[in-house]
C-alpha cells in the first residue's frame, strides 16, 4: 500500500537525519549529464540496474519509479539548473518506515567531464535509518555501476555511426 512521506525541498538534502553521499568521475560534460538525469527520465532503466521503469509524469514535474525487489516511488523534482543540479523528492512509496526521501545529483565540471555528486537522504523509523545506513555498501556500488554506464552509454551516442552509407 503507497504510503504519503513528508514534502521536503532542496535544503532537506543537506540537514536530514541519513544522508548517504557518492562522487564518481565521468567523461560526458555536464551538459549531457544533465539532460540524461532530466530530458531521458526513461533512459534510467537503461543504464541504472537497480531501476526497471522510469517514466517522467506531471508535463516533466514529476517521476514514477519502479525498482527491482519491488520498490515503487512518485517524485516531484525539486531541483533542475541545468547542468549543475537535478534533484527530487519522493511523495509516495511502498517502502516501509519511511518518513521523507530526496535525492541530490550535482555535476561539477572536471576537465572534458563531469564530477557526479549523489546525496541519498532520508528521515525514518529508526529501523528504516538504521536499515539505510547499512545498505550503504550496496548503494554506492549502485552508484558506481550506474554512473560507469550512463558515461559509456553517453559516449556511444556521441560517436558517429560507421553503419551509415557514405554519400561520396
Amino acid at each position: 500500500m503507497p504510503r504519503r512521506l513528508r514534502p521536503v525541498g532542496l535544503d532537506f538534502v543537506e540537514t536530514a537525519p541519513v544522508r548517504l553521499v557518492f562522487a564518481r568521475e565521468m567523461s560526458a560534460p555536464p551538459d549531457r549529464v544533465f539532460q540524461a538525469l532530466n530530458d531521458d527520465v526513461p533512459g534510467w532503466a537503461e543504464w541504472f540496474a537497480a531501476v526497471t521503469h522510469a517514466e517522467s509524469v506531471d508535463d516533466g514535474a514529476g517521476r514514477a519509479i519502479r525498482l527491482k525487489g519491488g520498490g515503487r516511488f512518485r517524485e516531484t523534482v525539486i531541483a533542475a539548473e541545468k547542468p549543475e543540479v537535478y534533484a527530487y523528492r519522493v511523495d509516495l512509496t511502498n517502502v516501509p518506515g519511511a518518513h521523507a526521501m530526496a535525492e541530490e545529483w550535482r555535476l561539477t565540471p572536471s576537465g572534458a567531464g563531469t564530477r557526479v555528486r549523489w546525496t541519498f537522504a532520508v528521515d525514518g523509523t529508526a529501523p528504516f535509518r538504521l536499515a539505510v545506513r547499512a545498505a550503504r555498501a550496496g548503494l554506492g556500488r549502485a552508484f558506481r555501476d550506474a554512473v560507469t554506464t550512463l558515461d559509456h552509454r553517453l559516449s556511444e551516442t556521441d560517436r558517429p555511426s560507421t553503419d551509415r552509407p557514405s554519400t561520396d
